[in-house]
């Protein structure tokens, strides 16, 4: 895809959070929003041999959502990509639905590793990498941490195993937002710098500065698979809530559901810059 498609896509993306979280009245929308961009490149350009009509693959790319809490996030942009239909996204969390409220990857199509306790996802790609290593194939891990889940000491020992396993078919992305449920990660337990923490356990570190922008993402993947004998990490620099007005940069929107009246506003903002995008 392109870059304006990607930004188009990105922003049906985010149409799908806001849906499924006002559709379940619960769910986590801002970590959801602020990672919608990475996703929607990670699935519509970056990933290989990914194929919703055969989710099991064994060539293909696999993704770890390790901040297992921005599910609709993963959702949403599973959906867009047709592994499920988009109409089931409003029953995120119901009673029966497969859309629980972290991924599951018994029932839920496309999801390659079941998370929600956090450090743990970040475990399991490393050991994904490493399966692939062992077993001479070509295959490459991609997986999403939020900044105060770098907070979990879980993290820093995966860290510690990748590099000294030389994975370098792995990515881990840190959504780096700056906020988590209480407030300023810097503010209640500060995980930076993280560039410095990551390269101390033979990582190399890409510094994605605007982590909403698909130029950028795009030029941060590029990069990363030119990286050969150490695994990378791209600490990317985004907006919580990103795309609706009121939840950009709010702590409180970190787990919370948009009311009828809030659903409305935030459809509203994305209309808008949907319109922009075809005009553009």
């Amino acid at each position: 895809m392109n870059t304006r498609e990607l930004q188009k896509t990105a922003n049906e993306v985010r149409k799908g959070i806001i849906t499924a979280v006002h559709g379940g009245k619960a769910g986590h929308p801002g970590g959801s929003l602020s990672a919608a961009d990475i996703l929607t490149y990670l699935y519509f350009d970056e990933m290989q041999n990914i194929d919703p009509k055969d989710p099991k693959k064994p060539d293909r790319d696999r993704f770890v959502l390790s901040k297992g809490h921005a599910a609709p996030g993963l959702y949403s942009v599973l959906a867009e990509k047709g592994y499920f239909p988009k109409k089931d996204l409003p029953t995120l969390r119901h009673t029966g639905s497969y859309l629980q409220g972290h991924p599951d990857m018994k029932h839920v199509p496309g999801v390659d590793m079941t998370t929600g306790s956090l450090g743990q996802g970040v475990s399991a790609a490393a050991g994904m990498a490493l399966s692939a290593k062992i077993f001479g194939d070509d295959y490459r891990v991609y997986t999403l941490l939020g900044d105060g889940e770098l907070q979990e000491g879980e993290v820093w020992e995966a860290a510690m195993f990748a590099g000294s396993r030389n994975l370098d078919n792995l990515v881990a992305i840190i959504d780096n937002n700056g906020l988590q449920i209480d407030g300023n990660v810097a503010d209640i337990c500060t995980p930076y710098p993280i560039d410095k923490k990551f390269e101390a356990f033979n990582f190399h570190v890409i510094r994605l500065e605007d982590g909403n922008d698909m130029d950028k993402i795009r030029a941060a993947f590029d990069e990363a698979r030119t990286i050969k004998g150490k695994p990378v990490a791209i600490v990317a620099k985004t907006v919580k809530g990103k795309g609706v007005s009121y939840m950009e940069g709010e702590a409180g929107w970190h787990g919370k559901a948009p009311n009828d009246k809030e659903y409305e506003v935030a459809m509203k903002d994305l209309e808008r810059i949907g319109e922009k995008l075809c005009q553009i």
